[in-house]
């Protein structure tokens, strides 16, 4: 498995799979960052079949603790913004992960 995969990344291959330019490209991927933020600003759900949906929640005040002092803190409430990811998705990484992780167990039981 390899690491983070960045922006950079995703306009490196979307630009290869469509022909466009990589600037082209980070322009249609700024353009569709912005629309789900913006969107969310304004309370709004953002609904992707077969991808996940983006919705803000709000989150109730509560008291918690500062880690460091254990002094008890109340934290406001709030909105939080989140990602939820579609069942297609979820099942895809699932059963694409179990492959990779069984064949990782079978090279490391191969080694000696």
């Amino acid at each position: 498995m390899e690491g983070t995969l960045t922006k950079a990344d995703i306009v490196d291959t979307i630009a290869s799979a469509t022909g466009l330019t990589k600037v082209e490209t980070e322009a249609v991927v700024d353009g569709f960052i912005s629309t789900v933020i913006n969107a969310m600003k304004e309370g709004r759900n953002i609904e992707i079949r077969g991808f996940g949906s983006y919705k803000v929640k709000k989150r109730k005040g509560r008291v918690a603790r500062n880690p460091r002092t254990g002094e008890q803190v109340m934290v406001g409430e709030h909105w939080v913004p989140l990602f939820k990811v579609s069942k297609e998705v979820k099942s895809l990484v699932n059963e694409n992960m179990q492959k990779v992780s069984a064949q990782d167990a079978g090279i490391a039981g191969t080694k000696g």
